[in-house]
């Protein structure tokens, strides 16, 4: 990824990046001003691969990840391992609580857990492409949008929080 930027460009990254701009931000600055078209994962890993640590900011608004609602993983690959995550907090009743997996579900790049404020639990993952999906344990269950909000900012905390 970092190979397809001049120095120039790798500089220019760093100093939104010191500005305080957040991903999704330097993801659109990206399009328009270098036309690299890349995921907001891939902007993620860009700024890993330049060993650049984003500003603290407030919890991010959920991002434009694609809900998949009802799709489940592709079963053709054998699974990949992720570093064992350290113990979570135990949620407050009515909170979503995300997981992620010790062992990352086939075709996916990152997966995991979550239960939903009322109670009712589903298995969410990242592709290949950055796209988030999520598949219910009831058939048909959708989750509110407030939970959707707080299942989005908590899986980006936990995955900041183990370094992905």
């Amino acid at each position: 990824m970092t190979s397809t930027l001049t120095e120039a460009q790798r500089g220019q990254v760093a100093t939104w990046l010191a500005e305080g701009l957040k991903l999704s931000e330097i993801q659109k600055r990206l399009e328009t001003e270098f036309g690299l078209r890349l995921t907001y994962m891939e902007v993620k890993f860009l700024i890993g691969d330049l060993q650049l640590m984003p500003k603290d900011q407030e919890p991010t608004k959920p991002s434009d990840a694609v809900l998949g609602a009802g799709q489940s993983v592709p079963q053709s690959s054998p699974p990949v391992a992720a570093p064992p995550p350290p113990a979570s907090p135990a949620p407050s009743p009515g909170a979503v609580a995300v997981s992620v997996d010790q062992i990352t579900r086939p075709g996916a790049m990152v997966s995991g857990k979550v239960t939903f404020g009322d109670g009712q639990k589903g298995v969410w993952y990242v592709d290949q492409l950055g796209r988030l999906g999520l598949a219910p344990e009831q058939k048909g269950y959708r989750p509110s949008a407030a939970d959707m909000r707080e299942f989005q900012i908590a899986l980006d905390r936990e995955l900041a929080r183990l370094g992905m």
